[in-house]
């Protein structure tokens, strides 16, 4: 009986520790910054015309990091907009199947 009281407690503390906690941006909402548009990267907080230009024209990224790394934006913005931003890679189209060699007519 004391452990299923424990265990209520415990419970009781992970859910009211977990509703206290700022939702994280859901990956569906977030921007890609392989593939998103100028305007898409300037409705980011501290991304104007200059570095949305930038970030387009340094593309590919494997990272979102990769956006400090190369110096396009400093670490404390990054910091801002890290939760907003992901590097989702580009989808890779499927090889093409051979195709069987067409038996010619002699």
């Amino acid at each position: 009986m004391r452990f299923i009281a424990f265990l209520c407690v415990v419970f009781a503390f992970g859910a009211a520790d977990a509703q206290t906690r700022a939702p994280a941006t859901p990956a569906a909402n977030q921007i890609d910054i392989n593939s998103a548009s100028r305007d898409d990267l300037m409705t980011l907080d501290g991304i104007g015309e200059v570095r949305a230009d930038a970030i387009i024209r340094s593309r590919p990224f494997k990272l979102k990091t990769e956006l400090v790394e190369r110096r396009l934006i400093p670490e404390a913005l990054y910091e801002k907009i890290a939760d907003k931003v992901a590097a989702r890679a580009a989808p890779v189209a499927p090889a093409p199947r051979p195709t069987a060699p067409v038996p010619t007519k002699r």
